[in-house]
């Protein structure tokens, strides 16, 4: 196939974009080429504009391209930044798929568990639920859909991926969080009673190349692990891989100071699982946190 990544830099397209490039042609939409074509040794082609691609000879869109959520406070400047980085480059995108004679048969679009807003710790959600809490991750993930899914028609299939907490030694959530662990200074958030959404960075990479295989799926889908579990869980677990103790409580109202609103990340969750992932048959690689961990810290050291 003839595909097309945009954010292929990051975290989760970088890791997808080495599974593509060996099978199928890859185009990545990129700020700064040179940096791209040393990325991937030259293996995928780069342009800086969609204006370079032909959307007639495209089969897929991949669109994974926004500013991380979660690096810096979220000022009324970085928000815009935020919600621009993710709306303009899928506005682009549907607009040159409508106008294409032979357009892409499927659009794979970013979104995240963060549509749902938080939620209460007992209540477990998947793509059914209909009453997300009403602050800025919700509002942000609804427009980012919103906009992706007008690329829906006859000859275009549109799936969302509502990401998880993405688990990877190369970057991410994770790697923040390792070196304070590491030196025995990690510790629950808040009550530690938040649930988190997350997924291995081998599934969230399996999932998108199974959503591509199958054709006749479509829609909002999950991408999370089936096994949430509470920020105290996730915190025992990583502490027991690493071998250190996790006693250094990080009280809300320390998250407050130092993170502004964008600590609500940090202090409340959701319980998500991947219904509609799980029905369609895919088969999780890592869906205990422990063998995640594992996986990611153990191993690979």
């Amino acid at each position: 196939m003839n595909i097309l990544v945009t954010g292929a830099t990051g975290l989760i397209g970088d890791q997808l974009c080495r599974f593509l490039y060996n099978k199928h042609q890859v185009s990545v939409l990129t700020r700064n080429i040179v940096k791209a074509q040393q990325q991937f040794r030259s293996r995928v082609t780069c342009v800086d504009t969609l204006g370079h691609v032909d959307f007639n000879n495209l089969d897929a869109v991949i669109n994974l391209a926004g500013e991380p959520i979660a690096d810096k406070r979220w000022s009324a400047k970085q928000k815009r930044a935020i919600c621009e980085s993710r709306l303009d480059i899928t506005e682009q995108l549907v607009t040159k798929i409508a106008a294409a004679q032979t357009p892409p048969h499927t659009l794979i679009s970013g979104s995240a568990v963060g549509f749902y807003g938080r939620q209460p710790n007992d209540v477990v959600i998947d793509e059914t639920c209909h009453r997300p809490y009403q602050e800025f991750s919700h509002q942000l993930c609804k427009q980012w859909e919103d906009v992706a899914l007008r690329a829906q028609s006859e000859q275009t299939r549109v799936c969302i991926l509502r990401t998880g907490i993405v688990l990877s030694q190369h970057g991410g959530a994770l790697k923040k969080m390792l070196p304070a662990f590491k030196f025995g200074l990690g510790g629950p958030l808040a009550s530690g009673e938040q649930m988190m959404s997350w997924i291995h960075i081998d599934d969230m990479v399996h999932i998108i190349l199974y959503l591509l295989k199958h054709q006749e799926l479509s829609g909002i889908f999950n991408v999370t692990a089936p096994s949430p579990v509470s920020n105290l869980d996730f915190t025992k677990a990583l502490g027991q891989v690493l071998h250190r103790p996790t006693v250094f409580k990080m009280p809300e109202k320390a998250l407050r100071l130092m993170f502004g609103e964008m600590a609500d990340l940090l202090i409340y969750g959701q319980a998500v699982i991947p219904k509609r992932v799980l029905k369609s048959g895919y088969h999780f690689r890592f869906s205990d946190i422990n063998d995640a961990f594992t996986s990611l810290l153990v191993r690979d050291r």
